[in-house]
């Protein structure tokens, strides 16, 4: 065995020192020539003189306590307007006694991101707690079933986009799979349907079919009956999106060689359990990045509900903004916006990248 270990030794070359490795990758990525040498100066240059300057402002100058614009410096940020209405914020309009509804129902979404990363958990485990999850943060958010019942008017901020972001997840991708299957059918009028279904939903901007949800529904329910204005939006957003992970999941179902359906033909596999066990595994894998691509525009769509009446993070934000006591620092109110959304598209897009590492360890 010392001898295997030895003789594969010796065929390895030898490792660089790590002061050797950083000289090779700062010459190769930084100063490969003159003019990235230049580039690179220049730019450090610009981050030396703006990250200091920028941290001063956002953080060492900034305020954060208090109770009025008169306590915030001048010379830095005032986050105030965040932090005396964070819990506006985070829990919208919710009655105060029931908040811990929300905040376990934001942990049960947060937690099926990070059971993702798991990977010795059992799938059906997973698929599992990600189909109960819409019905279970419903039931919290709305009440009923031994819970108090509370109108939907009174959700708003980060409650109603990591609801509509986290519902919209979950129902879209099995949605179009199936409008994909049907894009590809050989039976005409399943085939037809999901081809006008398709087209007609990506031709017609989102904004269009959330006012149509608004305004038209209505019209065609029985009189006195009322439909949810957030599952209303919420239903929107779920089709709109199916249809262009339908058309992502089509051109994965395109790539695929015919040898795989004519050795699951071969094998006696019908159209369902070929579907399942053989095409559709690989076809979702090869998709990962475009669908994750569209989940992350999925949760940064839902910032549009607020044009049709649903306070999501951003309208509180407006509605902050505009209040007489917070007038001219709608900066620092729009700069928490945009940290909020970089860290869950972030994080979403690093999760995508993990997929695609492992994908390639398997290949390999």
């Amino acid at each position: 065995m010392n001898a295997i270990n030895q003789a594969a030794a010796l065929r390895l070359p030898p490792r660089q020192p790590l002061l050797t490795r950083a000289q090779t990758w700062t010459h190769k990525h930084l100063f490969p020539s003159i003019g990235h040498g230049l580039l690179t100066v220049l730019v450090l240059g610009l981050l030396f003189w703006l990250v200091p300057k920028a941290l001063g402002w956002l953080i060492f100058d900034a305020t954060f306590v208090g109770t009025s614009r008169t306590e915030c410096n001048p010379h830095g940020a005032c986050w105030l307007p965040i932090t005396q209405r964070w819990n506006l914020f985070v829990y919208g309009f919710y009655p105060e006694a029931e908040r811990w509804r929300v905040t376990l129902a934001l942990v049960l979404a947060v937690a099926a991101f990070v059971l993702l990363f798991f990977r010795r958990l059992d799938r059906r485990l997973l698929i599992g707690y990600l189909a109960l999850l819409p019905l279970v943060m419903w039931w919290l958010l709305k009440g009923g079933a031994g819970l108090p019942e509370i109108s939907s008017t009174r959700f708003a901020g980060m409650m109603v986009t990591v609801f509509l972001g986290t519902v919209g997840m979950i129902f879209a991708l099995p949605l179009g799979i199936l409008l994909a299957l049907g894009r590809r059918s050989k039976k005409p009028v399943i085939r037809i349907l999901s081809v006008m279904y398709i087209e007609l939903v990506r031709s017609v901007p989102v904004i269009s079919l959330l006012f149509m949800a608004s305004l038209m529904i209505q019209l065609f329910l029985p009189p006195g009956s009322m439909f949810d204005i957030l599952l209303r939006v919420q239903l929107v957003l779920i089709l709109f999106t199916a249809a262009y992970m339908a058309e992502t999941l089509r051109g994965g179902l395109q790539n695929l060689p015919k040898g795989q359906y004519e050795a699951a033909l071969a094998l006696g596999f019908g159209y369902w359990k070929t579907m399942g066990q053989i095409v559709l595994p690989q076809v979702l894998k090869q998709s990962i990045a475009p669908l994750l691509t569209q989940f992350i525009g999925l949760f940064k769509e839902t910032t549009l509900v607020m044009i049709v009446g649903v306070l999501d993070i951003v309208g509180i934000a407006m509605s902050t903004a505009a209040a007489p006591e917070w007038v001219g620092y709608g900066h620092e109110i729009y700069i928490f916006l945009a940290i909020y959304f970089f860290v869950v598209c972030f994080a979403l897009s690093r999760y995508a990248r993990h997929l695609e590492k492992k994908l390639e360890q398997n290949r390999s």
